[in-house]
């Protein structure tokens, strides 16, 4: 595997007070506009009431409906979800819902999905915690069925197509790239063995970024797949400033040639896109924030960093 330059995806406004039409729309194009590579949303269905999700949580719009309307406003920059907690919604309704989206945008679209971690979202969804890898398993190769056999059929322990047609099919071929968020040793292999590639989250230990996707990797090699055509997507939270926060400087707070020497960090330890997502940051993605600061921030990074700017 050869080292390259990431990728550079930037998260659209969906959490907090910027998560406006407006805000939305003017990201999705401005980011285009400067070249970056492609947008994407998240899922949070519930805050629970204790408060223990961070502020980012409080407030999040649906992550396929707001690339919709990034999708009508744009015509080239990737499109994708980081992610959608996939076993909250029947597989035939999500083949039908992405495969729509990747329609409408022309083949834009990345599904990234997750088995969910959050106990009150399951119990919201009448989904239960046990046994989430297996059922998660299963849901990808129901998906993947939905998507490439006309007619569809079937039969698992946990889910069940009868003998059907589900059209329109998606644009990509055989069905849109699917990454698979996960930490845990087994999810990462099934990543590799099952799915396009894999989604880091904004915590991930950096220090085990390079071991984790040898393990991706490996799940790919076992299953006879080719490791090197496996994308590896990197969430961080970028705090962009004028000058050198000095010693003890933690990744991606910092200059712009800071954060862009980060980026390369991640691209050297097996990193093919980073996904840069204002979202998560209390200076952005939160109700105490007024939409043109957040904006405001928003635009500076976009430009800072967009590709082949000097």
């Amino acid at each position: 595997m050869t080292a390259q330059q990431p990728l550079l995806g930037f998260g659209l406004p969906v959490a907090g007070r910027w998560a406006t039409p407006g805000a939305l729309v003017h990201v999705a194009r401005r980011a285009e506009a400067l070249g970056w590579a492609s947008l994407w949303t998240f899922q949070r269905t519930l805050w629970p009431a204790d408060g223990r999700l961070g502020p980012a949580h409080r407030s999040v719009l649906d992550p396929v409906v707001a690339l919709a309307l990034a999708a009508g406003h744009t015509g080239r920059v990737g499109l994708g979800t980081a992610t959608l907690c996939a076993p909250f919604t029947a597989p035939a309704l999500m083949a039908k819902q992405l495969a729509s989206l990747d329609v409408v945008s022309g083949g834009r679209l990345t599904a990234g999905v997750g088995m969910g971690w959050l106990p009150e979202e399951h119990e919201a969804a009448g989904v239960p915690m046990e046994r989430r890898g297996a059922r998660f398993e299963e849901y990808l190769r129901c998906l993947v069925a939905l998507w490439t056999e006309d007619p569809v059929e079937f039969a698992g322990e946990f889910y069940t197509v009868p003998r059907s047609h589900l059209g329109p099919p998606p644009v990509q071929r055989p069905h849109p790239p699917i990454l698979v968020g996960a930490a845990a040793e087994p999810a990462l292999r099934r990543a590799g063995r099952l799915a396009q590639g894999w989604i880091a989250s904004s915590t991930h230990d950096p220090t085990r970024l390079s071991s984790d996707v040898a393990v991706v990797r490996a799940g790919a090699e076992q299953a006879g797949r080719d490791p090197d055509a496996l994308r590896v997507l990197v969430r961080v939270v970028p705090d962009l400033v004028d000058t050198d926060p000095g010693p003890g400087r933690r990744p991606f707070h910092g200059t712009r040639e800071q954060l862009l020497d980060d980026v390369g960090v991640l691209g050297a330890h097996g990193a093919t896109e980073v996904l840069l997502d204002l979202n998560l940051s209390p200076a952005v993605g939160t109700l105490d924030v007024e939409e043109q600061a957040a904006l405001d921030r928003a635009e500076a990074l976009l430009e800072a960093l967009a590709p082949g700017s000097p």
